[in-house]
């Protein structure tokens, strides 16, 4: 198998050899041919005479044309042999051009496509678990932050629970009373609170009951008046004290609400009797009219009259008018209160109602 490569080449470069040596033999054989004829014709007519002129003649230009067919005859192998060997050698260089550009072409399409191959092949083997560790971490941090949640609930727990073993029986009652005092067991919206833009129309509004330990004086000139103002009682503060009095037993408010309403129910809340000051309740108020009102024009529609009863804290009354339209202020007329002769107190007053007109109820 490897030894004809080496044969063709000593083939195609030897070849020129046997073509130059053909042709100088032809051409030393055409002259020793004519040098041959020249002899035998001298020998045939005898050295004494002399050839005729015309073989001779004849002879020498015999000759000259077998040179020259010989040399053309050399020049013609010479060419075809320069062609061959151009052949042969344009043949071998496009062999080894092919070779060479398909190495090439090879070379190319490994660099394109091998690095694309390995960058996907790093992607995918470091991108993959890159993603699971954050995944990982975020969910660690999740975790920790809800564990820290659940840590600082529970530390309150505990502080809550050492309070509760630490306090005395009297505490633990001081507290529930204070729970019910400050409780709000009403569970709907109070359109009578002052913070959310409820006032007292003074005009249409009892003046407050003066009472000399309420001022405050300094040599025989009164300073101030400690006495509280009728929007006390729109206020959730209920403590003893913190209330609007008026002089007697018969007198009125009324409570410009923070806007119009349809009216359904009243509330009343005064302070239960273990914590009043004086350790009874006849100032509270008991039997009372509810007005709805309108300024423009001055209108008084009747609601309902109701009592109230001292020993419950709070006390909500359900209409017993209900008029299909709404109303912007509310008067509250007490007649009567539960025996105190000087004054009457009110601690709070809530309005309650709905915005939209309220559902008919079967009968």
């Amino acid at each position: 198998m490897t030894e004809e490569p080496l044969s063709n080449t000593s083939d195609a470069f030897l070849l020129p050899i046997h073509i130059i040596a053909s042709g100088l033999t032809q051409c030393m054989l055409g002259c020793m041919c004519t040098y041959t004829l020249k002899s035998c014709l001298g020998h045939q007519h005898g050295p004494g005479k002399r050839a005729q002129p015309q073989a001779g003649r004849r002879l020498s230009s015999g000759a000259w044309i077998t040179c020259l067919a010989c040399f053309l005859r050399t020049q013609a192998h010479q060419v075809l042999f320069n062609t061959c060997r151009c052949k042969l050698f344009l043949h071998k260089l496009m062999e080894k051009t092919g070779v060479l550009i398909l190495c090439v072409l090879g070379f190319w399409v490994f660099s394109m496509h091998l690095p694309s191959k390995v960058e996907i092949w790093q992607d995918d083997s470091i991108n993959s678990p890159l993603q699971s560790l954050r995944m990982y971490q975020e969910k660690v941090r999740h975790h920790a932050g809800e564990i820290q949640d659940l840590r600082g609930n529970l530390n309150q727990l505990i502080a809550k629970l050492q309070k509760m073993e630490a306090m005395s029986d009297e505490q633990k009652m001081a507290q529930k009373i204070m729970k019910m005092i400050q409780g709000d067991y009403i569970e709907k919206p109070d359109f009578a609170l002052k913070s959310i833009g409820a006032s007292i129309d003074y005009e249409q509004t009892s003046a407050t009951y003066n009472h000399d330990k309420a001022r405050s004086y300094w040599n025989w000139i009164r300073l101030w008046n400690y006495a509280q103002p009728p929007d006390v009682i729109l206020e959730p503060n209920v403590t003893p004290g913190n209330c609007w009095a008026f002089s007697g037993d018969r007198g009125q408010v009324t409570i410009q609400l923070a806007q119009k309403v349809y009216l359904s129910n009243l509330t009343l809340q005064h302070i239960p009797k273990t914590i009043s000051l004086s350790g009874s309740l006849d100032a509270a108020p008991k039997d009372f009219v509810i007005y709805g009102m309108e300024v423009s024009p001055k209108e008084e529609v009747f609601l309902g009259a109701f009592q109230f009863q001292p020993e419950n804290t709070i006390q909500m009354f359900q209409l017993q008018n209900h008029p299909p339209r709404t109303f912007g202020a509310v008067k509250v007329k007490i007649s009567s209160n539960w025996g105190n002769p000087r004054f009457t107190c009110l601690y709070r007053v809530r309005v309650h109602g709905s915005v939209t007109p309220p559902r008919e109820q079967p009968n």
